[in-house]
């Protein structure tokens, strides 16, 4: 049997590769915005406790990356995912316990530069806290994009 032609569903768009491309381009440049500030303050509280106030490196940098995410879920909120789904626990949750995940993925890392690899000068310590921001926050930017802040579909 066949369906008649009116009640047939039209196949869904597809936008072309460009398109496609210059959406994850703004996408990744609003991103590295976000991400910029958030690496600005991590390093700013960062420095301020280890060689300001003398506080263990472990502590320094945990709470650095902890007061970055807080300014990060902010600037991922309100400029850089504002066009996707509305706030909601779920959204919030899915947040915190991904970037949770990346600060321990960010403490380790420091852990292994600092401690492992002896960078412990003012200088060395900032280049160990720099390679553990880049590569924590590639996993960040693939689950905040995919499982965080995803589309609306109705607002496609």
């Amino acid at each position: 049997m066949t369906v008649p032609t009116a009640v047939r569903e039209a196949p869904p768009v597809v936008a072309p590769v460009r398109v496609r491309v210059r959406r994850l381009s703004m996408e990744v440049a609003k991103f590295g915005v976000v991400g910029g500030s958030g690496v600005a303050v991590n390093f700013l509280v960062f420095n301020l406790l280890l060689h300001g106030i003398g506080r263990a490196p472990m502590t320094a940098t945990v709470l650095a990356s902890c007061v970055a995410m807080g300014t990060n879920y902010l600037g991922f909120r309100f400029f850089a995912y504002r066009d996707r789904a509305s706030r909601t626990r779920r959204q919030i949750a899915l947040f915190f316990g991904f970037s949770a995940l990346g600060v321990l993925m960010e403490s380790v890392l420091f852990y292994a530069g600092y401690h492992g690899a002896s960078m412990t000068g003012p200088l060395a310590s900032n280049v160990a806290k720099a390679l553990s921001i880049v590569l924590a926050s590639a996993f960040r930017f693939l689950v905040y994009r995919t499982w965080v802040f995803q589309h609306d579909a109705r607002r496609e």
